[in-house]
């Protein structure tokens, strides 16, 4: 007797029967939305500035939709090159870097990282490069009590990605801790403060729904000198490069 699962599998195109093969059983390609056409390409001369931080500024207001422009990806690696990615908001960015705070974690012992933001009301991607050095202690307790009180409890009560026995001994250290703070300052917690991402490399990137997306890639730090540059790269602002690069 055949089974319906053995009747669908035949009918699978190969992929499929290779992802099957793996232990995957659920096609995620009818999910692909429609981007762009191509007569809407992101071109050089649609960038507001050559100065990749002047232009991210432009691109992280310019659409009412974004619900948060601010969050991002934030992907740092171990010493060992073991990648870690997770979302956390950006706190300000200026022509020195980009700005965020978390307890203190692998970009200590790796100070390099990656940053992606996603707007997805745009189709539009900007991914960030550079290394990172810990803010100040003086910017991280000047910024602490800037934050809704609940948040600096939260700080104070999570020893971000230590073992904990189950969620109702982190409820009974916040209620705890809420009573003990209620009418005085949460001090910051040691394990906690900020970091300052100084972009080496920043890349706008535009979907098109043929998948031909359009990538625009800033880079400095580069000893060019005055060498001439080869016909696909050029000059932006300051010690900026960019080129366009195959999607």
């Amino acid at each position: 007797m055949v089974s319906w699962i053995t009747v669908c599998f035949l009918w699978w195109p190969g992929y499929l029967h290779h992802l099957w093969g793996r232990g995957a059983a659920m096609d995620l390609g009818p999910m692909c939305k429609s981007y762009r056409g191509d007569r809407e390409a992101f071109e050089e001369a649609h960038l507001t500035s050559l100065d990749p931080m002047r232009q991210f500024a432009q691109e992280s207001v310019q659409c009412p939709d974004i619900g948060e422009a601010n969050i991002m990806c934030l992907a740092p690696c171990t010493r060992e090159g073991k990648p870690s990615a997770r979302m956390l908001p950006l706190k300000g960015f200026g022509k020195d870097g980009f700005c965020f705070f978390t307890n203190f974690e692998k970009l200590d012992s790796n100070p390099f990282a990656s940053l992606v933001f996603y707007w997805e009301p745009l189709n539009r991607q900007v991914r960030v490069e550079g290394p990172v050095k810990k803010l100040p202690e003086e910017e991280a307790e000047c910024y602490f009590p800037s934050r809704p009180k609940s948040s600096q409890i939260g700080a104070a009560v999570s020893h971000q990605s230590s073992v904990i026995p189950d969620q109702e001994c982190l409820r009974n250290k916040n209620e705890e801790l809420g009573q003990l703070y209620q009418d005085q300052e949460v001090p910051k917690p040691k394990y906690w403060g900020g970091y300052i991402l100084h972009p080496q490399g920043m890349e706008f990137w535009q979907g098109q729904t043929n998948r031909l997306h359009d990538r625009i890639v800033l880079r400095r730090g580069l000893s060019v000198g005055d060498c001439p540059l080869g016909p696909m790269t050029h000059r932006g602002e300051e010690d900026w490069l960019y080129e366009r690069l195959a999607p």
